[in-house]
């Protein structure tokens, strides 16, 4: 099972992408996850992507995509994954078809979590807001107006994504604005 999770910050993808890893013993491939392990491995990819990082700069697409194919050729991988967090653009989207059409692999599913903006910032806000009511120490990204640059950034950039896998026929949305039950027998459903 090789499925790939879209829907901005917030909206329930690690939840649901852990609820499938243990169901179905496949791992969740996080995009950072991947750059950090395949630095720390100093793998040969993971040496070119340290020195672009050190350099201050961004990976590049194809330092990225080289470290997920890599990443999928590992032997945890061979009954599937959830991507969550790449592709992040259309040319990734892209080149990720290519990788897996060349290694006889594809997607079973790119599922999207549908949900309201609006809604996603109020629930952080009163998490806030909570947490500091119990006295806690509130994480340095529940910051709502950070949370927004974040969601207008995901809409800006990875948006294409949705009407890439649209023009596929791979793309499955789901209300994500259910309870995590719901939501995932509605995922549960796609995969039947």
């Amino acid at each position: 099972m090789r499925l790939i999770f879209l829907g901005p910050p917030g909206a329930g993808k690690g939840t649901q992408a852990k609820l499938l890893t243990e169901r179905y013993g496949i791992p969740q491939l996080s995009t950072g996850d991947m750059l950090r392990a395949a630095v720390a491995q100093a793998t040969e990819v993971g040496k070119r992507a340290k020195a672009v990082m050190d350099a201050g700069q961004l990976v590049s697409d194809e330092i990225v995509n080289e470290i997920v194919s890599d990443r999928i050729d590992a032997p945890d991988c061979a009954k599937g994954f959830i991507l969550d967090g790449y592709p992040r653009t259309v040319p990734q989207a892209k080149a990720l078809d290519r990788m897996l059409e060349s290694k006889g692999l594809k997607l079973d599913a790119v599922i999207e979590l549908k949900v309201d903006e609006a809604a996603l910032v109020r629930r952080m806000e009163n998490r806030v807001a909570e947490t500091v009511a119990a006295g806690g120490t509130v994480r340095s990204d529940d910051n709502p107006e950070a949370f927004k640059r974040r969601l207008t950034e995901y809409r800006e950039k990875t948006k294409p994504l949705s009407e890439y896998y649209a023009g596929t026929g791979q793309l499955k949305t789901v209300d994500g604005m259910a309870d995590v039950n719901t939501v995932t027998a509605e995922i549960e459903k796609i995969l039947a």
